[in-house]
């Protein structure tokens, strides 16, 4: 049920670990529409409804909101989520009535991304390559994070739905013989090799730095994705740097293919945890030029604008987005 765009809406980012909550008005005179952001630790309450009422307790001197917008970092099933590492359980049509909320939408976090991505202004912005996008047209958004996340904001006939996808899962896909070495050897190892287990994510990074040490023959530290990142661009490992060039030429072949799939010629956007960490290497690598690497449609994907997302609260910009969107 609507209720209009003057009414309080309840935002809230909810990860394993930790979740901000926020209180926003739908529509604000200054354009900032998310008010201050609470920081929870999840371990801190039983469930996601003690959590929720903690807040609005301690906020009881604010307009209780109307609605609630969540995002969570976990697969939606019916406006419902049972978190991977966290006993909670998100479940917006329980919630609804407990709380008193005349609506409780339950988004998943990357859906919540790609509804941020026509607000997002340039200053949140990096550019790596390509036109100006057309006007209309899917926006895509892929995140190398703990995971590897994919969403498309699709808008026809003035509505828009956020497509959200599996995409992390599919079958790693190599370009050249010394990536082929590299699959084959993590195949060994994982059996299927997923594009976010061989690559594009924190342990993703790690299998590749090993892979291609075990292929080389070379003996190297043990190194998780941090680390692997920081002697990377201290130059103090060659592993590490062939570990951070490939996992760049990499994100730009996947970038393209789902790029293709998706008809993706508003923009293709790169978000999640890693890459911010190091926006100067990954312009200067390979990234682009694999995006563009699809023989025949190299023209196509030559147009499509390739930005790297900096924002920090992106996925509030979303939640808000889809409240907007979804207001009468």
């Amino acid at each position: 049920m609507g209720i209009g765009k003057t009414g309080k809406i309840l935002l809230a980012d909810i990860g394993g670990t930790n979740a901000r909550f926020a209180l926003s008005k739908a529509e604000s005179s200054d354009g900032d529409q998310t008010g201050p952001i609470d920081y929870v630790k999840v371990a801190d309450f039983p469930t996601v409804r003690e959590a929720i009422a903690d807040l609005l307790a301690r906020r009881s001197g604010a307009e209780q909101p109307q609605r609630a917008v969540l995002a969570v970092a976990g697969p939606v099933t019916n406006n419902r989520c049972v978190m991977t590492n966290s006993p909670w359980v998100i479940d917006g049509n329980e919630l609804q009535p407990a709380l008193g909320f005349d609506s409780v939408h339950v988004l998943n976090d990357f859906e919540v991304v790609a509804w941020s991505l026509p607000a997002l202004q340039p200053a949140d912005l990096v550019p790596l390559g390509g036109g100006d996008g057309l006007p209309g047209e899917p926006l895509l958004v892929v995140g190398p994070g703990t995971g590897f996340g994919v969403s498309c904001l699709v808008e026809r006939h003035g509505s828009r739905l956020a497509v959200v996808t599996e995409a992390g899962h599919a079958t790693l896909p190599a370009e050249n013989e010394r990536e082929e070495r590299v699959i084959a050897c993590m195949r060994g190892r994982l059996g299927h090799v997923s594009i976010e287990r061989g690559a594009l994510s924190g342990s993703g990074l790690q299998n590749l730095y090993e892979a291609l040490a075990e292929i080389d023959g070379v003996q190297v530290p043990h190194r998780d994705a941090a680390a692997i990142t920081k002697s990377a661009l201290e130059g103090s490992c060659p592993v590490s740097r062939a570990t951070l060039e490939m996992f760049c030429a990499i994100l730009g072949s996947v970038a393209g293919n789902l790029a293709v799939t998706f008809g993706a010629r508003g923009g293709v956007y790169i978000a999640g945890g890693i890459v911010p960490r190091f926006r100067d290497f990954l312009a200067a690598s390979a990234f682009r030029a694999r995006f563009e690497a699809k023989g025949r449609f190299q023209d196509y994907l030559r147009n499509i604008p390739t930005r790297l997302v900096i924002k920090p609260d992106a996925s509030f910009v979303g939640l808000n987005m889809f409240a907007d969107h979804t207001s009468d």
